[in-house]
């Protein structure tokens, strides 16, 4: 006789729904620290692939920064509107990311070279769900500027898709005195790479 065959059970899969925001911000995370962002322009879109992977705008053709403010990793309110006349180059990171990591030092120093030159720098932090490990991560490097902390990934989101937005981990965004996205790179940057992208803005009238 052939032995009786026990029919096996089915696990029941789970069925996993994440939030709109927090589906967009992992998707960040995934396309960036793990693979590295894609930069290019097209035919459809009013900016230039660089050579170097940062993406620019012309002047005429550049979009106006949306909205960004909430609280600082130590607390403060900041609203980047604040920074019109200036120009400001905003810097997205978290603490977990190695790229993150291996940038900021040039970050630092070209912060510091080009304060009086009129230019300024922020952060966003994100998918970071805790404060502590930011924290320690800006006392690490010494970063002498403040950072946003949005743990999900909001203020990213504010950007227009198709535009220069910041839609990789590390992202860099630079911002021109009148408060236009003139530059964008979605990868760690050295400090010449940074020096190059900002000369030409530090230049203009």
């Amino acid at each position: 006789m052939s032995a009786r065959r026990v029919p096996r059970r089915r696990t029941p899969l789970r069925r996993i729904v994440l939030p709109a925001v927090g589906a967009a911000a992992t998707a960040l995370v995934l396309t960036s620290c793990l693979g590295g962002g894609t930069s290019g322009g097209s035919a459809g879109t009013k900016f230039v692939a660089g050579t170097g992977g940062i993406d620019t705008a012309k002047k005429a053709d550049r979009q106006p920064l949306p909205d960004i403010s909430g609280t600082t990793l130590d607390g403060k309110k900041l609203n980047l509107a604040d920074y019109k006349g200036k120009l400001l180059v905003i810097n997205v990171w978290g603490s977990w990311c190695s790229p993150c990591r291996l940038e900021m030092p040039h970050l630092v120093k070209v912060a510091k070279a080009t304060k009086a030159d009129g230019v300024e720098f922020v952060g966003i932090n994100v998918r970071d769900p805790n404060k502590p490990p930011a924290v320690k991560f800006q006392k690490e490097f010494g970063v002498p500027y403040p950072s946003l902390y949005d743990p999900v990934g909001k203020l990213m989101l504010r950007f227009p898709a198709g535009s220069l937005n910041p839609k990789a981990i590390p992202s860099t965004v630079i911002v021109d005195r009148d408060g236009k996205v003139a530059a964008r790179a979605l990868k760690a940057l050295s400090e010449d790479e940074l020096r190059k992208a900002l000369d030409p803005l530090i230049a203009e009238k």
